[in-house]
């Protein structure tokens, strides 16, 4: 079922919940997904509320031992693929596979800089009066430090 078949997605100035929609049923047929510039990837929302909401989703902690998890991300990348996991059947065999075949990087590697990159029209982020923040941005505020991207 798997085709070697790569779709490379850009992210940039994208919603994730649809950028993450179209890539996540191209990884359920049997497509090789790549997302670049996840950092540039837009979260729709009050500033404040958002960033309020994933510092409280960081807080939550097994009461018996905190150290067993559950374990939430702040690099960027590891944030938008967690984000498409949810949109994935994610117990089931199907989805674990789906899972596999989607990749996230931070900016654009040098094997996919020549690909032709996919840009979904209906997740482009066009509106100026909606209030948003990237992912990169939530990211730092999360804590995630790295001096490579800005």
């Amino acid at each position: 079922m798997s085709t070697e078949k790569v779709k490379v997605y850009d992210a940039e100035n994208m919603v994730v919940g649809r950028l993450g929609a179209k890539a996540a049923k191209a990884a359920i047929l049997g497509d090789n997904v790549v997302i670049v510039n996840a950092e540039k990837a837009i979260i729709t929302g009050n500033r404040r509320s958002v960033i309020n909401a994933f510092k409280e989703k960081h807080n939550i902690r097994t009461s018996y031992n905190p150290r067993k998890g559950p374990f939430h991300e702040r690099r960027p990348d590891k944030m938008v693929r967690k984000m498409l996991r949810g949109m994935l059947p994610w117990p089931t065999p199907k989805g674990k596979a789906a899972y596999k075949r989607i990749k996230v990087y931070i900016g654009v590697p040098k094997q996919y800089a020549d690909s032709e990159k996919i840009v979904l029209d209906g997740a482009k982020y066009s509106s100026l009066k909606q209030k948003f923040i990237t992912v990169g941005d939530l990211s730092h505020e999360l804590g995630w430090r790295n001096p490579e991207v800005a």
